[in-house]
């Protein structure tokens, strides 16, 4: 990712403060996920999804290129008394936060590399999640992960 591409999903971020409610998908997999341990958010912006997972009890680190988005997320933990640690990295250059966890939660960010990365950063028996769009979803819904 260049610095340009840093510097447009910053503005993105600057200009909507939102961070919206959790994933559908990620809600409806409530039973199957972990209530304590280690999760990471791959490039998971302001933390909609980082705070759902810590509010279940989890040690959520949020990794994203945005500092702005990665801000709002600690604002938003610090004002509901959660914990979250924030990793401002370019997932694209730089390896994965390191493990093991528990839960990796990789939504609407596709950067093939890193799919060969999940497996060594797991713990025995952690979870992969990934939600992506696919062809047909982007013909029906033009921002499938908001």
């Amino acid at each position: 990712m260049t610095e340009g591409d840093r510097d447009r999903w910053n503005a993105r971020y600057a200009e909507k403060a939102e961070r919206g409610s959790a994933s559908p998908f990620l809600e409806a997999l409530d039973d199957l996920l972990p209530r304590r341990g280690r999760a990471l958010d791959v490039a998971g912006g302001a933390g909609r999804n980082a705070l759902w997972l810590a509010r279940r009890g989890l040690e959520v680190t949020l990794a994203d290129v945005s500092d702005v988005a990665l801000g709002q997320a600690a604002a938003a933990a610090r004002a509901e008394g959660l914990p979250l640690t924030t990793v401002q990295v370019d997932l694209e250059t730089a390896p994965l936060p390191a493990g093991p966890w528990d839960l990796i939660l990789c939504t609407y960010f596709l950067h093939r590399p890193l799919f060969d990365a999940f497996p060594a950063a797991l713990a025995p028996g952690g979870l992969l999640v990934v939600a992506h769009a696919t062809r047909r979803n982007l013909e029906r819904h033009p921002r499938p992960g908001l």
